[in-house]
Parts: structure tokens; C-alpha cells; sequence
């Protein structure tokens, strides 16, 4: 078992968050033996294109960043849970398929304990509901010599309506819920970290460091 510390930045702009990952990224090459990090954050709204963006996609204002995660745009903001997992990877779990899918069983798991079935899609990263109708979670990520950095965000109580400026992962809007929209009450967030928390130490092998 490797551990685990759970970094906190509260609601923070996505720019001061983005920063904060690569220094902790940089930190761990150089200290691989420290602890692998779990970020929780809450951004204010903000839209992120990875990798595969194509040549149309953005929308008007500053809140717009190009970065180096998988996927293509994508939507946060305040109600999401958001999460960077940075783990440096041992040989045992340097597959870049596995840790996507084991990210996604992840939440899976999550929304089981909140009463919501979610499933993978074998041809889109993400987690979905009503048996693969509505995009519940996305997720994009990149890898730095087996160091991980950005994550997931899962829709829990966050106005969707900012999705309606991007085309989120290359799907209509319309495609997106929210554990709020599928309950038809907002659960609390609080609750849904420390689902996660629990569910993501079972599955990649970590275990919480308190300090």
C-alpha cells in the first residue's frame, strides 16, 4: 500500500489549481518516495480544452485554458467534485487504459452508494447513466514519467446551463446530468468526497496519510 495525502484548495481559480499540480507533479519526480496527492477543488466557472480539441471549439472570455489532459472541452464549476489524483505509477500500474477505467470504476462505485447506476462506455472516457444515455462525470488526464495530473469532475449539484457554450467531449450539451438532476435533491458534497476517498483507496491501493 503506498500513501495517500488529501490536498484541499477549497474554491480556487483554475489557474492557481493548474499551477499547484504541476509544482506538486515537479516535486514528486524529484521525491518519488513522498506520498502520491488527492486535490479536491471547486473552480469557478471555467472552461478547459484538452488534447483533442479541434479547431472550433472555444468560447468568448478570459476563463479559457489549452492544456495537456486527454478529452476535449469541458465545464467546471462551483457543485462539481473535482479531483487531481498525483500518483507516480509503479510498474505494476503503468497502463494508461487501466488507470482510466479503474478512474471510472471509481465513481462508478461512488453513485452506487447514492442510490445511481453508472457505467463506462468502451468508446468514451467518462462515467454515464440511464444505461449510457446522460454523461454524469468526465474525465481527462495526463501522465508526466508515470506521474498523473488532472482527473475528474463529477456532476453533483452544479448548474449545467455552462455546458450549453462548448460541445463537452465532442457530445450535444443536452447529454450532460447531475447527481441533483438524477435524485431530484442535491446530496451533499461532503458525503460524495468521502465516497470517493473511500472507494478510490480500495481500488488504487492507497492508504490516507493524517496529518
Amino acid at each position: 500500500m503506498r500513501n495517500l495525502a488529501v490536498l484541499d484548495l477549497g474554491a480556487c481559480p483554475y489557474e492557481e489549481a493548474y499551477s499547484r499540480q504541476r509544482a506538486l507533479v515537479t516535486q514528486k519526480l524529484e521525491h518519488p518516495e513522498s506520498p502520491d496527492i488527492l486535490i479536491w477543488v471547486e473552480h469557478p466557472d471555467v472552461y478547459t480544452f484538452g488534447r483533442k480539441k479541434t479547431p472550433e471549439a472555444g468560447v468568448a472570455g478570459k476563463s479559457n485554458f489549452f492544456i495537456e489532459r486527454g478529452g476535449e472541452a469541458t465545464f467546471h464549476n462551483p457543485g462539481q467534485l473535482v479531483v487531481y489524483p498525483i500518483l507516480k505509477l509503479d510498474s505494476k500500474e503503468r497502463d494508461l487504459h487501466r488507470y482510466l477505467r479503474d478512474l471510472e470504476s471509481t465513481l462508478c462505485l461512488v453513485l452506487k452508494d447514492f442510490g445511481i447506476e453508472g457505467v463506462g462506455k468502451t468508446d468514451a472516457t467518462g462515467v454515464w447513466v440511464e444505461k449510457g444515455g446522460k454523461k454524469i462525470a468526465s474525465i481527462g488526464v495526463a501522465v508526466k514519467s508515470w506521474v498523473t495530473y488532472h482527473g475528474v469532475a463529477l456532476n453533483v449539484s452544479n448548474d449545467l446551463r455552462g455546458f450549453e457554450k462548448i460541445a463537452p467531449c465532442g457530445f450535444p450539451s443536452t447529454i450532460m446530468t447531475s447527481m441533483q438532476e438524477m435524485l431530484g435533491a442535491a446530496p451533499d458534497l461532503e458525503s460524495v468526497r468521502k465516497s470517493f476517498l473511500q472507494h478510490f483507496c480500495m481500488r488504487f491501493e492507497r492508504v490516507i496519510i493524517r496529518g
